[in-house]
């Protein structure tokens, strides 16, 4: 796929998951239970020594399993993380901020990647770097006024606030009210409690329950 379908993807699904266990099974045990739920596209996030390792156990296990899931990986601060991450299977790159050399890879190669953008100068200079998804990071700070006093000054961009988005309807709603394409959305749907019981059912569950809300909220 290239960026702009894999775009859709994202913006099509409304939401995307992000998650981190320092556990092996325990990652590909959620990537099922979200892929089972309907998710098509995933964040990894790429915290602790173990992230490279059990990405690569994410990759093996998509391929084998779920063909049509997309696999991104978030975090990444650098070209060279950028690059070892691609190497192995990456479909989309993520950065808590913008990452100038990042961007200028990912343009030139039409790989999908969204930067971390709190400031109108940092939207700016992604946009000028020839990127059209923006994270709002972190969103729980930034909040649905930001975006909303932004928005017409970026006509061309998509936004997804990442970070204090929870799970319920006037949250998401309150959000896309505001002007974005997705949320992304992390603990408060796959929490550190629910991966330590190991109750994946319940991570299924309230994902395809929020899938279902935000197609509920788009479709009003």
């Amino acid at each position: 796929m290239n960026t702009q379908e894999m775009q859709n993807v994202i913006i099509n699904q409304g939401i995307l998951p992000l998650y981190f266990n320092a556990d092996e099974t325990v990652s590909k045990e959620v990537l099922k239970a979200i892929y089972k739920a309907g998710i098509k596209a995933v964040e990894y996030t790429n915290r602790g020594e173990t992230a490279l390792k059990n990405f690569t156990a994410l990759v093996t296990l998509r391929n084998q399993e779920m063909p049509n899931m997309l696999l991104g990986i978030g975090t990444i601060k650098n070209l060279e993380q950028a690059k070892a991450y691609l190497e192995i299977g990456a479909d989309f790159l993520l950065s808590p901020g913008y990452v100038a050399e990042v961007a200028e890879y990912c343009v030139s190669k039409n790989i999908f990647y969204s930067p971390g953008c709190m400031t109108p100068s940092e939207i700016i200079a992604a946009e000028n770097a020839g990127i059209q998804f923006i994270k709002l990071f972190p969103g729980n700070i930034l909040g649905t006024e930001f975006l909303g006093a932004i928005k017409d000054i970026f006509p061309n961009l998509y936004f997804m606030p990442t970070g204090g988005v929870d799970t319920s309807e006037e949250n998401i709603s309150s959000w896309y009210k505001a002007g974005v394409s997705a949320v992304g959305m992390g603990s408060k749907l796959i929490s550190k409690a629910l991966m330590e019981a190991k109750d994946y059912q319940t991570i299924e569950q309230k994902t395809k329950e929020v899938i279902e809300t935000i197609q509920k909220i788009k479709t009003k």
